[in-house]
């Protein structure tokens, strides 16, 4: 199937846990039009899971009456993904999360969304936008480099 040159996909979910499962299927038909192979598409799925899921817990402090927008841009050889919520954004970056630790009980195991994000796509970017609102902005590509 031929690649999507510029296309932009936009959808707004509730701030309700499981509504990211509506964000991995539009980002996997999209990237799936793109030409991604399987397990890129799933590294991205899991990477748009816990950034929605993030916007809805910490960002929109699950408030239903707030919504979470994701903006998906295709290019000819990448893929970027905007996940917005009404929260001010990150305060600092957390610290490396300690795998041994947590696989140990001797850390949350929570809190470990910002690092699998990092490692499952090329490019992430946490940034407080000035209206009030921020964003998660990743980006896989194509063909790895």
């Amino acid at each position: 199937m031929e690649a999507l040159s510029s296309s932009t996909v936009e959808v707004k979910l509730p701030s309700r846990l499981g509504f990211e499962k509506v964000a991995m299927s539009t980002a996997a038909s999209v990237a799936k039009l793109m030409g991604f192979e399987d397990d890129r598409i799933e590294d991205l799925k899991t990477a748009i899971a816990e950034a929605c899921i993030n916007a809805i817990e910490h960002g929109n402090r699950l408030n239903e009456n707030l919504t979470v927008g994701i903006i998906l841009s295709a290019s000819k050889d990448a893929l970027e993904v905007k996940v917005i919520d009404d929260g001010s954004g990150l305060r600092a970056q957390p610290p490396k999360p300690n795998i041994d630790r947590k696989m140990h009980g001797e850390e949350d195991p929570r809190g470990m969304g910002m690092f699998l994000i990092q490692a499952l796509v090329d490019e992430a970017e946490w940034v407080s936008d000035k209206r009030g609102s921020s964003y998660v902005r990743l980006v896989i590509r194509l063909h790895k480099h």
